[in-house]
């Protein structure tokens, strides 16, 4: 016989999880996370269950890709019931779709749990709706972190950057960059907020324009995790002032 490994989302905070994705990790045998899930989330487990962190930072990585892949094969294959949980939504630079793929090839069944997306929720906690019908009708989601092995970048920035509203998650450490190659095609004062630590007690923005968040971001010490907005949607964020 062989286990059953759940593809689980596990939104931005413990309030926002599927009650689907909190039934699965109720009562799953194993349990593999990353490193930003809420622990009242993972708090839900069995106490015999087997609670596995996965959890990576920058460089820092706990367990390699392939080795976590290799767990929830092995630990299907032995007739348990996997929970991989992940931040945000597992599809959405999460990694999930290449760990799908692995368990589609050694022929373990799946399910996926999708989860409520940081590029779109984080914003919205501090009222910036990604699109608005007035201000902006097209939204484009970009990862600031590829991967490091790749011989050039796949992102077409030029194509991008005539989007309505720009999302970039895991974007600080490469925000001088990637500000650069946005101001070929966008404004200097278009403005932009990055969302530090959203959902937590040290949540907080920091904002300016293209031409200046650069700087400012440094001066105010930004760190990951963060979600940077780029867009004249910002302008109707809460924090924001003329």
């Amino acid at each position: 016989m062989t286990g059953k490994v759940y593809l689980i989302g596990a939104g931005p905070s413990k309030d926002l999880i599927t009650k689907r994705g909190l039934e699965i990790i109720d009562t799953a045998d194993v349990v593999v996370h990353d490193r930003l899930i809420d622990d009242q989330i993972l708090d839900n487990a069995r106490q015999d269950v087997e609670m596995i962190d996965a959890g990576k930072k920058a460089d820092k990585h706990k367990l390699k890709q392939h080795e976590i892949e290799e767990i929830l094969i092995d630990r299907a294959q032995k007739n348990k019931d996997v929970a991989r949980v992940k931040g945000g939504d597992s599809f959405l630079f999460g990694r999930g779709g290449e760990e799908m793929l692995s368990l589609r090839e050694a022929d373990i069944p799946y399910e996926i749990i999708p989860g409520v997306t940081t590029a779109i929720s984080v914003p919205a906690r501090f009222g910036v709706p990604v699109t608005h019908r007035n201000v902006s009708s097209s939204l484009a989601i970009v990862t600031g972190h590829e991967d490091p092995t790749k011989d050039e970048s796949a992102i077409d920035w030029d194509h991008i950057s005539h989007a309505g509203t720009i999302v970039i998650l895991m974007g600080v450490g490469n925000l001088p960059k990637i500000v650069k190659k946005i101001l070929k095609n966008k404004d200097p004062e278009t403005p932009v907020a990055s969302f530090q630590d959203a959902y937590s007690k040290n949540e907080r923005v920091v904002h300016g324009t293209l031409e200046n968040i650069t700087e400012i971001a440094e001066k105010q010490n930004l760190k990951p995790p963060a979600v940077t907005v780029i867009g004249e949607v910002v302008k109707l964020g809460e924090f924001y002032k003329k």
